[in-house]
């Protein structure tokens, strides 16, 4: 979505960056991505006479990266720009100063590298994301990547003694496996997923963020009489309605019951939990507390009326501080908060909060230089340059750290801790990295935008939502995943 997500998110997976701008292009997707796939599964070229010998395994070069060899890298051009990915590349050039090094960003993945996975020569890195990612699922399914273990089990770039994986955020190495141990993503941001507001604007009105659906109405009646709508969001694209929807979701019923809907098991969506959410939900359009017009804006559009302060609480990914920098007001005090949730008897505590991994970077099977990309990888997730990427972008990376010395910007600050208040209760729905057509196209423009824009009723999209999924449960043609 996004990484995802909007431009350069950490979205969601698909997620996750960019989710919106990939949204966008949920067309191009579709159709193209399956014909790029069937295309891909029969390639030619890209044999093993292709690929770059190994090199001389050394301490400081535990992947046996082949030192004269190209490493070739495309990175998505997006909100999070490109400039962390040149620093990380002067860093490569620099320990291997025979290799040749050749880097491209662009908006266009998928149409830019469909001809070159179809002829057997991708490149030896990439950044899946944006409006025209690549769709992982079927990536995984069609045996198009290489197995990221490798990387993950050698050493760190700053400690010997560590392995990469020992130096991830929790989830990171499990968002990359689909079925089994193989990893075949490494999602390189690390987004924190939930409902954004300003501070500012809550204390204007006196109240702290309402831990229960009583006192959230309350706050959004509270803004109405002053003029502010409680909740806007982005209307063309509503699949950022589950930013918030799924983790209270977890919350209300436990975590089993986002398993159940990754796992596209009968009935998983008429749990009650998920009556009860949707309805809440529901009650915010049907009490008027929507911003007028909302479903017909798009992201940029619903945060700039968020920012401009016509609506309080907007549901969506650690990259809005950075995607909406030129419209947030330096005085709004940026914040983020884990979903209000129902009432005490929720199965998990406030402070539940869906946080995972986005910016997906993969190796393609066929590469040339598989350890080169793999290295190129192990430099990115190096303290240094995680700090690079944080103090550029305004997020996280899935380095577990990389915080030390950085002045926070205030919506980082909140998001860091909220991570600290979740502790062990984060939650991290899949759908959207399995199977993304379902989760943007069917449950969140046909489901979750019908019921926002009264359209449906809680009962009626529920049901409608439940046939998509049991539609792709039995697709012989989807690759199914499930939860290990």
């Amino acid at each position: 979505m996004g990484s995802t997500s909007a431009e350069n998110h950490g979205r969601p997976g698909t997620g996750r960056r960019d989710l919106i701008k990939r949204s966008a292009a949920l067309g191009l997707i579709s159709a193209p991505a399956m014909g790029f796939l069937s295309a891909c599964a029969s390639s030619g070229g890209g044999g093993d006479e292709d690929k770059a010998k190994a090199g001389k395994k050394t301490a400081k070069n535990p992947l046996a990266v082949n030192d004269t060899a190209q490493m070739e890298f495309v990175l998505f051009d997006g909100g999070f720009g490109k400039e962390y990915a040149e620093d990380a590349v002067k860093i490569y050039e620099k320990n291997f100063p025979g290799a040749k090094v050749k880097f491209a960003a662009t908006q266009k993945i998928q149409s830019t590298l469909q001809p070159r996975f179809n002829q057997g020569t991708p490149p030896d890195l990439i950044d899946n994301s944006g409006a025209e990612q690549m769709d992982m699922g079927v990536l995984v399914g069609k045996n198009q990547l290489a197995d990221l273990t490798p990387l993950l089990d050698a050493p760190s770039y700053d400690d010997p003694d560590k392995k990469v994986r020992d130096t991830l955020r929790p989830g990171i190495v499990e968002m990359g496996q689909f079925d089994g141990n193989p990893v075949w993503i490494l999602y390189y941001a690390y987004t924190v997923y939930g409902v954004w507001y300003s501070q500012k604007a809550l204390d204007s009105l006196d109240e702290q963020y309402p831990e229960t659906w009583d006192q959230m109405l309350a706050v959004c009646a509270k803004a109405k009489k002053k003029g502010m709508a409680g909740w806007t969001y982005a209307g063309k694209y509503p699949y950022y309605i589950p930013f918030s929807l799924y983790p209270m979701i977890g919350k209300v019923g436990g975590r089993e019951v986002l398993d159940a809907i990754d796992n596209l098991e009968p009935n998983a969506w008429k749990h009650p939990a998920v009556k009860a959410c949707f309805e809440a939900y529901y009650e915010l359009y049907k009490k008027g507390y929507v911003l007028k017009g909302t479903p017909g804006l798009d992201h940029i559009q619903s945060q700039t009326a968020w920012a401009k302060g016509k609506a309080l609480f907007i549901p969506n990914g650690s990259w809005v501080e950075n995607e909406s920098a030129n419209v947030i007001p330096a005085d709004f005090d940026l914040a983020v908060s884990a979903p209000t949730g129902l009432d005490s008897s929720d199965k998990m505590p406030f402070g539940t909060i869906w946080a995972s991994g986005g910016e997906p970077f993969i190796v393609p099977a066929k590469a040339k230089n598989a350890p080169g990309g793999m290295e190129q990888l192990r430099i990115m997730l190096s303290e240094a340059s995680s700090k690079n990427f944080t103090a550029k972008v305004k997020s996280l990376t899935a380095y577990n750290g990389g915080t030390e010395g950085i002045t926070l910007t205030p919506g980082l600050k909140s998001g860091v801790a909220a991570l600290e208040k979740a502790g062990d209760n984060v939650v991290n729905p899949r759908i959207q990295d399995w199977y993304v057509q379902l989760q943007k196209e069917q449950i969140g423009v046909a489901g979750l935008g019908e019921m926002m824009a009264g359209r449906l009723t809680p009962a009626e999209a529920i049901s409608k939502i439940q046939g998509f999924a049991d539609a792709a449960a039995k697709d012989s043609s989807i690759k199914h995943y499930k939860h290990q």
